[in-house]
C-alpha cells in the first residue's frame, strides 16, 4: 500500500513540482530584474543587494528540494517561507517610504508565491492556509496599513494557494482510488480464471470421487465425504475469497469454530463476519453471504457465530449427522440478520417449553441469551415436517 501511494503521488506530482521548480527561478530573476530596472527606490540598496544574493543561492542551491514531495520536507518549508517574509519585512528598510505608499512590490516580489505553492503541493489546503496567512500578515506590517492593493494581492495569494492545495488533496484521492479500482478489477479477472480451471478440473474430480465413494461405502465412503468437504472449501475459495479451515473430521472443525469465536481481540477493530462463519461451511452446510465484508464489533461478531454453532450443534443433536443446513448473512444498514434452516423433521409444538422445563437449555441460553445480551434477537420458526429455521438479529453499533 505505501509502495502504491508513493508511486501515485510521483505520477500525480511530479508536473507540479517540475511546474513549481520553473515558477521560483523565472520569478527570482524577476524580482532582481526589478532591482535593477528601479534602483532609484531604493533608499539603501545594499541591503538589496544583499537579499537578492541570497535570494539567488537559495534559490538555486535548493531546485533538489521542489523536485518531488520527499525532497521537500518540512524544515526545507520553513526556512523558505522564511526567506520570504525576511525579504517583505526588509523591504522598509531598503526602500523608499514614497515607494511603499505608491504600492511598489517588496523585495521577493512574486518569488513569495512560490514558497507558498510549496506548502499547497506538499501539505494540501490547509498547509496553503496557514503559509498564506503568514505571507498576508507580513505585507499588512510592511505596509504599516492595509490598502487596496495590499489586500487585493493578499486576497489572491490566499485563494489561489488554497484552490491549489485542494486540487492536490483531490487529485490524489482520485488516483488512488483508481489504483485501488486497478487491483480489484485485476484480482476478479484472476479469480474468475482460477475458477474456470479448477471448475474444469478439481471440483469435477472431487465431485466424482464423492458419488463413487458414497456408492462404493466402508473407507471409499470415508474418502468421498472428505473429498466433499474439500470441494466446498474450493467453491467457497473462488467463489468468495473466503477460504474455510481444512476438516479431516467434525471433531476438527468444531474445535477450529471454537478457538475463532473465543479467541480475544487485540486491537478492538472490526472483524469480518463472514470469515468466521466460513469455518462452518462443510458438505453438509451451504454458506451464503455477501460479497462484501460484514464488520461487526469483535464481541458481537464472536457472540453470533457461537450462535449459529449452537443451532448447527441442535441441527446435528436432533435431526442427524446426514441433515442438511443452510446458513444466510444478510447485512442490512442497520442489522445483521443471520438464519440457520435445516432440512428436518421440525419441532413439536410445545417442545421447546418442555426442554427448557427439563434443564436442556441450548435454545435458551446458547442462542436467545447470547443474542439478548447483544441488544438482538432470535427467532425460531419451525413446521412439522418442513424443518426448522432460527434467525438471528444483531444491531450494528
Amino acid at each position: 500500500m505505501a509502495r502504491r501511494e508513493r508511486v501515485m503521488r510521483m505520477s500525480v506530482e511530479l508536473p507540479l513540482w517540475r511546474a513549481l521548480s520553473a515558477y521560483r527561478v523565472l520569478t527570482m530573476l524577476y524580482a532582481i530584474g526589478l532591482f535593477v530596472a528601479a534602483t532609484g527606490r531604493f533608499a539603501h540598496p545594499w541591503v538589496a543587494v544583499g537579499y537578492y544574493a541570497v535570494l539567488f543561492v537559495w534559490t538555486l542551491a535548493t531546485l533538489p528540494r521542489v523536485a518531488n514531495a520527499a525532497s521537500c520536507t518540512k524544515r526545507f518549508l520553513a526556512v523558505d517561507l522564511a526567506v520570504a517574509l525576511t525579504g517583505i519585512l526588509l523591504t522598509p528598510v531598503a526602500v523608499t517610504h514614497h515607494s511603499i505608499v505608491d504600492g511598489g512590490p517588496t523585495l521577493p516580489s512574486i518569488w513569495t508565491a512560490g514558497s507558498v505553492l510549496a506548502f499547497a503541493i506538499k501539505g494540501g489546503w490547509r498547509w496553503a492556509a496557514f503559509a498564506s496567512t503568514l505571507v498576508a500578515a507580513a505585507n499588512l506590517v510592511e505596509r504599516g496599513a492595509p490598502t487596496r492593493d495590499t489586500v487585493h494581492n493578499v486576497i489572491l495569494v490566499w485563494v489561489a494557494s488554497i484552490a491549489i492545495g485542494y486540487v492536490v488533496e483531490v487529485a490524489r484521492a482520485s488516483e488512488l482510488t483508481l489504483a485501488r479500482a486497478l487491483e480489484i478489477e485485476a484480482a476478479t479477472r484472476e479469480r474468475e480464471r482460477l475458477a474456470r480451471d479448477i471448475h474444469d478440473g478439481v471440483l469435477q474430480v472431487l465431485a466424482m470421487v464423492q458419488r463413487r465413494g458414497s456408492a462404493l461405502g466402508g473407507e471409499a465412503a470415508e474418502l468421498g465425504r472428505m473429498a466433499g468437504e474439500q470441494e466446498v472449501a474450493l467453491r467457497t475459495l473462488v467463489s468468495g475469497g473466503l477460504l474455510p479451515v481444512s476438516r479431516v473430521s467434525e471433531d476438527a472443525a468444531l474445535g477450529a469454530v471454537v478457538r475463532a469465536v473465543e479467541e480475544p481481540d487485540d486491537d478492538g477493530s472490526p472483524v469480518d463476519l463472514r470469515v468466521l462463519l466460513a469455518r462452518y461451511a462443510t458438505a453438509r452446510v451451504t454458506l451464503s453471504e455477501p460479497g462484501a465484508p460484514v464488520p461487526l464489533t469483535p464481541v458481537a461478531a464472536r457472540e453470533l457465530a457461537a450462535a449459529v454453532g449452537a443451532a448447527l450443534d441442535n441441527v446435528r443433536k436432533h435431526v442427524g449427522e446426514s441433515a442438511r443446513a443452510w446458513i444466510l448473512v444478510e447485512d442490512e444498514p442497520d442489522t445483521v440478520i443471520v438464519t440457520v434452516r435445516d432440512d428436518g423433521p421440525g419441532i413439536p409444538e410445545g417442545r421447546l417449553a418442555q426442554a427448557e422445563g427439563e434443564g436442556r437449555l441450548g435454545v435458551a441460553l446458547s442462542i436467545r441469551g447470547r443474542l439478548r445480551e447483544l441488544g438482538g434477537a432470535a427467532e425460531l420458526i419451525s413446521v412439522p415436517g418442513q424443518g426448522t429455521e432460527v434467525e438471528l438479529k444483531v444491531p450494528k453499533v
